[in-house]
C-alpha cells in the first residue's frame, strides 16, 4: 500500500493571487461582469469581517479600560 503524496497547502490569500495574475483578454464581456459581481462581493464579506473584528476590539479595550482613562 503506498501514500499519495500531500498536495503543498496553499498560503493565505494564494487563491486571491493567482486570480490577480489572470489575463483578461481570456475572459468575456459577461465572465468580467461575473468576476467583478463575485469580487464585490468578497469586498463585502472582508468590510464586514472587519467591522466585526473592530467590535471586538473595542469591546475587550472597554472591558479593560482602567478607571480614569
Amino acid at each position: 500500500m503506498t501514500e499519495e503524496a500531500e498536495s503543498p497547502r496553499r498560503g493565505r490569500g494564494a487563491a486571491l493571487d493567482l486570480a490577480l495574475k489572470e489575463d483578461l483578454d481570456l475572459f468575456s464581456v459577461g465572465d468580467l461582469e461575473e468576476r467583478i459581481a463575485l469580487l464585490e462581493g468578497e469586498i463585502a464579506r472582508c468590510r464586514a469581517q472587519i467591522a466585526r473584528k473592530a467590535a471586538g476590539r473595542e469591546a475587550a479595550d472597554a472591558l479593560f479600560k482602567t478607571p480614569g482613562d
